[in-house]
């Protein structure tokens, strides 16, 4: 999943691709590079960023949507709005990236529910100015865990049909550093929930953080896609469904390394087993 944010603020690469044709134009980029689908978001969820008008979000989202439909691509998009989950769909989008799970916006598993569109739960505690003081666990894994298994079934009830929802574990969200990487190392923990799950890894402040030099200052953000080439690899491995990625290439080719591997790994344990029934 490669990422088009059509938004001034984005901590990665905010204003970049702020004009509709140029957001089109890096979304094609992008799927020219090895991405499966695009996914369009109007407003930045970075730690801290202030929440942008309905009216302004649908104007910066559904010209890119429009647009990329028009060229044949996939799109999701990126909204915690279910006014702006409607309208995209109704334009072509084919999956929902909601990062509060339906919870900032009651009217979103309706919108899931009549839609029928692919709808992606994250692990969510709270909008961008309060995220980080909600980084707050007993056992994140479990928590986590815990706390995702509760949205599907609220979205279910509400009349998502399960085979709808992708889950996402939401790193950096409510997570503002290490408690992404018992998340990452037991991800079979959520794979095991027996729904496809997204990994958001990219350029994200815990890589920073972990690749900062001795000065302890964070690399910024362009610097950190070998590290998050590097989660994908790993994450493919362990059965992430997707991972959505600001720059695609790198990762594309770490999915066929974790492909090739996994791959490996299944023949050698399938003539393991049959040496041992012989």
């Amino acid at each position: 999943m490669g990422v088009v944010n059509v938004t001034p603020d984005s901590f990665s690469d905010g204003g970049r691709w702020f004009e509709p044709v140029a957001a089109v134009r890096h979304g094609l980029d992008l799927l020219a590079d090895g991405a499966d689908l695009v996914d369009v978001g109007g407003e930045s969820t970075r730690p801290h960023a202030a929440r942008v008008p309905v009216d302004e979000e649908v104007a910066r989202v559904l010209p890119v949507v429009e647009g990329l439909v028009a060229e044949g691509a996939v799109v999701s998009v990126d909204t915690t709005r279910a006014v702006v989950a409607r309208a995209a769909v109704e334009r072509g989008a084919a999956l929902i990236n909601d990062v509060s799970g339906g919870l900032a916006d009651p009217g979103m598993a309706q919108v899931a529910a009549e839609t029928g569109a692919v709808y992606v739960a994250m692990h969510w505690r709270g909008h961008a100015d309060v995220m980080d003081s909600r980084d707050d666990y007993d056992d994140v894994v479990a928590d986590v865990r815990r706390e995702l298994t509760e949205r599907m079934a609220s979205l279910v009830s509400a009349g998502v049909r399960e085979e709808q929802i992708v889950l996402d574990p939401g790193l950096g969200f409510a997570k503002s550093g290490a408690s992404n990487w018992p998340l990452l190392a037991h991800l079979d923990s959520l794979v095991g929930l027996g729904r496809p799950v997204l990994v958001g890894a990219s350029r994200k402040r815990f890589l920073g953080h972990l690749l900062a030099g001795a000065d302890g200052e964070p690399v910024p953000p362009i610097e950190r896609d070998r590290a998050t080439a590097a989660v994908t690899a790993l994450a493919a491995a362990a059965g992430a469904w997707c991972v959505r990625v600001h720059e695609v290439s790198g990762s594309a080719d770490a999915v066929r390394v974790a492909a090739a591997w996994t791959r490996a790994a299944a023949a050698r344990s399938v003539r393991d087993e049959r040496d041992m029934t012989a």
